[in-house]
């Protein structure tokens, strides 16, 4: 996948967004792993609805790493993942909410409970990184995508 960098001006709107939305640095955390529970749950629940994907509940997972010496953090799960075009469409677009799409594809069904619905979750990483990588690859895909 080609590198994309913000624009200055995307840029400048974001550190306002993030800094008038989150007061605390470590709110980043929770959001990060939200994200990561909402894939968890969107998986589950295909495998309610599909008889085709056949998941263990018990084998879910979201792990957190700490790198010291590189200053890293990895937040991963083993969740639906996104495609190449969800990863486009929902981390490169403020305010837009693949979790919140997902809700309301299925708002005529009961029990539908998804945490990130605003879709600026994952920008807050970005108060206290100044590089950010997502790797994902969809459910039943062979390729994986970085962002």
């Amino acid at each position: 996948m080609a590198k994309k960098q913000f624009k200055t001006e995307s840029k400048r709107l974001m550190d306002l967004m993030i800094n008038s939305i989150y007061t605390n640095k470590e709110i980043f955390l929770r959001e990060l792993i939200s994200n990561a529970s909402d894939a968890i749950d969107k998986l589950y629940y295909k495998s309610l609805t599909d008889e085709k994907v056949k998941v263990n509940k018990k084998d879910f997972l979201i792990n957190i790493s700490i790198d010291k010496d590189n200053r890293s953090l990895t937040i991963s799960d083993n969740g639906i993942g996104m495609t190449k075009e969800e990863l486009e469409n929902n981390l490169g677009t403020i305010a837009k909410s693949g979790s919140l799409d997902f809700k309301e594809e299925n708002e005529h069904k009961k029990n539908i409970d998804i945490i990130g619905q605003f879709g600026v979750g994952f920008y807050s990483a970005f108060m206290v990184a100044s590089n950010i990588k997502v790797t994902s690859k969809a459910y039943g895909s062979d390729e994986a995508y970085i962002w």
